[in-house]
């Protein structure tokens, strides 16, 4: 029951973004900063260090579900009402709210999913998950990042480099 409760949180988030006008299929918006930046951050002991958008989004959707040294994938998100969350949902999972939902729902029902994102109520939260979760994987505002954890770089690029992919207000490309 609580795993269908975070899906059902987790989709809510994804219909609040799209209906603030994020979609993907547009070029990123050119930041010199990186706080609007949202960072994937992974236990320091998991060694992946970088993925492409591609990888991402089939951990996040549950389509892959181990990392490379076989341990089990934990997909961490924060609760709704966010901002951090809305970008996740519209550009990594690039549903509406009730699709999210509905594609957790039926995954786990037919057993085609195991397990659906896990909630939490705040980045430090998210944060001391990912530091105790070796399989964990979840996302940050750039600036909130801290040691206990360790930052991935997403199609060869950290959240402080302009080209970088998932931010706040950011737009995917094509």
């Amino acid at each position: 029951m609580s795993s269908r409760l975070s899906v059902l949180s987790f989709l809510s988030a994804t219909a609040v973004l799209l209906s603030a006008g994020l979609s993907p299929g547009l070029a990123p918006q050119s930041h010199a900063a990186a706080d609007d930046s949202l960072a994937i951050v992974v236990n320091r002991t998991n060694p992946v260090e970088n993925l492409s958008f591609s990888e991402l989004r089939k951990i996040f959707l549950g389509e892959q579900t181990h990392w490379s040294n076989r341990r089990r994938i934990t997909v961490v998100m924060l609760e709704p009402g966010n901002s951090e969350r809305q970008a996740v949902l519209a550009q990594i999972y690039q549903m509406g709210e009730k699709d999210f939902i509905n594609y957790f729902l039926h995954g786990m029902f037919t057993g085609e999913i195991h397990a659906a994102p896990k909630a939490l109520p705040s980045s430090a939260e998210v944060l001391k998950f990912v530091l105790n979760v070796p399989g964990a994987i979840g996302y940050v505002k750039n600036p909130d990042v801290n040691e206990s954890v360790k930052v991935v770089r997403v199609e060869s690029r950290l959240p402080s480099e302009k080209e970088y992919l998932l931010r706040l207000h950011g737009k995917l490309p094509k």
